[in-house]
């Protein structure tokens, strides 16, 4: 269990914001604010760092699945600089769920994102 888990709790709901930005300003927007300007993403399609390859990554997703949005599964866990969140892709038109993973990120002393570390436990074929 995590000291301080409002610190890893706010990190992940940053995140899930930027993960759900779908207009160009307001993704720029919410990259910076979650992840430092040198933090970097790396799941297994992807190894990105500063906000414009992350904001790239995120805008590829929601081309690759228009009309989703991603949610938190379960409790945000942490300690020190580290957090871990499962995630799912959900269909807002019919609740479906075909992708979903676990991110285990780290934090700089503000609380802002410094790297990612993305796992993908289920993935439709072909995506």
């Amino acid at each position: 269990m995590s000291v301080n888990t409002d610190r890893y709790q706010t990190a992940a709901a940053r995140y899930f914001e930027a993960w759900n930005a779908t207009e160009p300003e307001a993704l720029a927007k919410a990259v910076a604010a979650a992840w430092t300007a040198d933090g970097s993403y790396t799941d297994p399609l992807a190894d990105v760092s500063g906000h414009e390859g992350i904001a790239a990554v995120i805008a590829g997703a929601h081309g690759q699945f228009p009309g989703f949005v991603f949610r938190p599964l379960g409790a945000v866990d942490g300690h020190h600089d580290t957090a871990r969140f499962a995630w799912e892709l959900v269909n807002e038109a019919d609740g479906s769920a075909p992708v979903a993973g676990f991110d285990v990120v780290t934090l700089d002393a503000e609380g802002r994102i410094r790297s990612v570390l993305g796992f993908l436990d289920r993935v439709p074929a072909g995506a």
